[in-house]
């Protein structure tokens, strides 16, 4: 089951358990029952801290749980943790011996303090990238609430329950059988989702702060530079963000980011975050903001940004590095069967559809790739593209070109989403050239057709935003509002990319820094 490598290194964390645990397996007669049985028994070879009982009556078999030695399980794995999620079941080891969790104070109280009592199922698959922080998130939910328990659902592992539940995008939590939640979730907002006066002590805590000198607002690539630039002028820095990461916390390859060579954005965004974090930024996260106000329409000459919680932050200045989200089809049917069928990440959900037939809307490099990876695990993919030609990379075409499990069809219009009223059945295109509309059967649909700036919350303000809503700037990265600045995919720069959104975040910053000095603020 695992290779010697692997051994190696588990054996290693397993050093570290703070006490003995328990490895308990509910098993049945399955082929899958011999491998969970054949995981757990090489795991607890590894240590003599580690014993394993086959005995264990937990109703969703096979599985396992882990627990302190005499005590029941509280974190259960329904399926193998291998690919992404065998860091969780690292961490589900440690944490359950006592191995304290790499969390702040303040949310490990709050996690304390909820007194849950609540079964959690979250359901994966093994190739998303986004799965581990939810799975991690509620296994330590329910190490430190004794009446509560995780459980990690391998959907290949269960198909017969995803098929009964109509899941068709991981991750997918459910709180006592009743869906809470989809996609990715950092620890942060599932407690707060939990915490039900979690909205009125954050807005409190907030409304204390004191000014600052630099508040960016986003916490993406151009928005993390422009914090660790300003913050190096030794000035006071603060963030503020809805997720830590943006989208780049949904991009798996990155290979473009010089001296780079190759990483994945979950891996770029927690190495952002410790260097922001060196500067001791203030990081605000899980925070919408509503309104900006220039520092020319207050009282006091400072920028005042208004939160939907109702706290209310200054600062002398402001970048708006809010970045961008995938741009949507907008067409009948498409926000009815959003995951049950209609996609927007086919690493995370595309397992889900094994076998099965598929479309990808979108012939630029991000929906060739995605159609080159979904026919690698679905029987038939089907690209839907609105111009005539496909915009990809040519040495994208011709791979996808290749396969024989692919169609191509271009000049089409997508026009409806087709469903049975639990999960989508197909869709209708308009061929641009004869006008004749066609309707194709499918089981899931997979939408890459580009991106639209995060700006609806500045379309009442006196921010200046062009046609397709992006901030306009200039090359200082000013905005026409007094104090304001904005970097990253949601102004006009052309050529939305990493390494542009962090050059772009750099000058947003150096601007800002010579704005307060030549104002005297």
């Amino acid at each position: 089951m695992l290779d010697q490598n692997i051994k190696a290194q588990l054996k290693a964390y397993l050093e570290r358990l703070e006490s003995p645990v328990e490895l308990v397996a509910s098993l049945d007669e399955s082929d899958k029952a011999i491998k969970i049985k054949e995981l757990v028994t090489e795991i607890a070879e590894l240590s003599d801290q580690v014993t394993v009982r086959l005995d264990g009556q937990n109703v969703r078999r096979p599985s396992f749980g882990i627990a302190k030695a005499g005590e029941e399980p509280r974190v259960y794995f329904a399926g193998l943790p291998m690919g992404h999620e065998f860091t969780s079941l690292i961490l589900a080891l440690l944490q359950v011996s006592g191995y304290a969790p790499k969390v702040s104070d303040e949310i490990l109280n709050q996690i304390k303090g909820l007194n849950l009592k609540a079964n959690f199922d979250v359901f994966v698959s093994l190739t998303c990238h986004n799965c581990p922080d939810v799975v991690q998130a509620l296994n330590l939910i329910a190490i430190y609430n004794p009446n509560t328990t995780a459980t990690m659902i391998d959907g290949s592992f269960f198909q017969d329950e995803v098929e009964e539940r109509k899941i068709m995008a991981v991750p997918m939590v459910f709180q006592n059988n009743q869906h809470i939640g989809q996609g990715r979730m950092t620890l942060e907002e599932i407690v707060a989702k939990l915490d039900t006066h979690s909205v009125e002590k954050e807005a409190e805590k907030l409304n204390a702060k004191e000014a600052f000198d630099v508040l960016v607002v986003g916490g993406g690539p151009a928005g993390g530079t422009s914090a660790i630039y300003a913050a190096r002028k030794g000035i006071n820095t603060g963030i503020v963000a809805e997720r830590f990461g943006g989208q780049v916390m949904d991009t798996m390859d990155i290979e473009n980011f010089t001296t780079v060579q190759r990483t994945v954005g979950p891996q770029f965004t927690s190495d952002m975050e410790k260097h922001v974090r060196e500067y001791n930024v203030d990081i605000m996260n899980l925070q919408r903001v509503s309104q900006i106000i220039g520092a020319d329409q207050t009282e006091n000459g400072l920028v005042s940004v208004e939160l939907e919680n109702g706290a209310k932050l200054e600062s002398k200045s402001v970048i708006l590095s809010t970045g961008a989200r995938w741009r949507e089809l907008n067409v009948p049917g498409e926000k009815e069967y959003r995951t049950r069928g209609v996609a927007y990440c086919p690493h995370c959900d595309g397992p889900l559809f094994k076998g099965k037939h598929v479309a990808v809307i979108g012939g630029g490099n991000s929906g060739v790739e995605a159609a080159i990876d979904l026919a690698g695990i679905v029987e038939h993919v089907t690209l839907i593209e609105f111009s005539d030609h496909l915009l990809a990379d040519q040495v994208l075409q011709d791979k996808l070109h290749s396969l024989p499990n692919s169609t191509v069809i271009m000049s089409a219009q997508t026009t409806e989403v087709l469903g049975d009223g639990a999960q989508v059945t197909g869709l209708k295109y308009k061929d641009r050239t004869t006008e004749a509309v066609h309707t194709v059967e499918l089981a899931g649909i997979f939408v890459q057709i580009g991106l639209l700036p995060n700006t609806d919350f500045l379309k009442n303000s006196a921010v200046e935003l062009s046609k397709r809503g992006e901030i306009v700037i200039n090359e200082r990265n000013e905005t026409n509002v007094k104090g304001v600045f904005a970097a990253g995919d949601c102004t006009t720069v052309p050529y939305k990319q990493i390494i542009i959104a962090t050059g772009e975040g750099a000058k947003a910053a150096l601007s800002a820094f010579d704005y307060i000095i030549r104002s005297g603020n």
